[in-house]
């Protein structure tokens, strides 16, 4: 009775880590992307904007960025990091996405594209020289979070949920390749319609819609084994869909273009959306706020 008394306990432990748990500071970072986003809209709709530097970029970036370090914020309490693994992460990315808002922002406003500079000031091929290793940086310090949940410590934490963040963060890497890609061309246009940015605009928003399709599995009542199942239906076509659409890009084709890839891709993302569709149809919804 008292080892079963002390297993319950431990599992009560497990399935208490909340989503942002200890994630204050990150969640603050993400928050500041919405803001520096807000004031390029309203610089975009009030004034011009120079040929070289483009404001819009900068709120679509800012805005991005701030979603993503939310949704990593979200999901961080149940990685296997330790508590100094936690904090090497966090504060690095706090640092790193500091100057890449830093960089993103003041070039555009200074009608500098702070990526691939052009006949600029010894100031600027600093920063852009600076925001390649950033977002190699970037990369690197994500690659280390996303190995944590393909522990065994993390995925007794929450099993369903979990499965569902090691879909979006393969996504997710698909999304930095996409990133490096960008650099290598020099853009993000391939071939006459190809555009990389869809590849990785796409892949980081695994990290919003996997995960909570996993996570409202859990509150169904289907069997373990059937929540497995839709979980890892909706992450495989998920996956597939992004595959995909970066080999029709590799071929210079833009997405909308009429060919099996297409359809594939259309095929692949109808039944991961359905498949979530179907998950919340038979969540109750007294579960939700109850279970977070």
């Amino acid at each position: 009775m008292v080892i079963e008394g002390m297993k319950s306990t431990g599992e009560k432990t497990k399935s208490s880590v909340k989503f942002f748990e200890g994630e204050k500071w990150l969640v603050l970072t993400g928050l500041l992307g919405f803001l520096l986003a807000g004031i390029c809209a309203v610089w975009v709709l009030l004034y011009p904007v120079s040929p070289d530097g483009n404001v819009s970029n900068a709120f679509s970036f800012n805005a991005a960025l701030g979603i993503f370090l939310l949704s990593t914020a979200a999901i961080a309490p149940f990685s296997a990091m330790g508590v100094k693994g936690r904090a090497f992460f966090r504060w690095s990315y706090i640092l790193l996405a500091l100057y890449s808002y830093f960089a993103e922002t003041v070039q555009n406003f200074r009608g500098v594209n702070p990526r691939f500079v052009k006949s600029g000031m010894p100031f600027d091929d600093m920063v852009g020289d600076i925001f390649a290793f950033v977002a190699l940086f970037l990369i690197l310090c994500y690659l280390f979070l996303a190995i944590q949940y393909f522990r065994k410590k993390s995925y007794m934490r929450r099993p369903a949920l979990v499965v569902g963040i090691r879909y979006a963060m393969i996504a997710v890497m698909f999304s930095f390749m996409a990133g490096i890609w960008i650099s290598v061309n020099n853009g993000r246009i391939v071939g006459v319609h190809g555009n990389i940015i869809v590849l990785h605009g796409l892949g980081f928003h695994a990290l919003q819609a996997l995960p909570v399709v996993a996570w409202l599995s859990d509150r169904t009542s289907f069997t373990a084994n059937a929540r497995s199942k839709w979980t890892h239906l909706t992450g495989i076509t998920y996956l597939l869909g992004l595959i995909a659409i970066g080999w029709q890009t590799y071929l210079g084709r833009s997405i909308f273009e009429w060919s099996v890839l297409s359809l594939l891709i259309c095929s692949c993302f109808l039944i991961s959306l359905a498949t979530g569709v179907q998950v919340l149809r038979k969540t109750p919804l007294g579960t939700i706020k109850a279970n977070i």
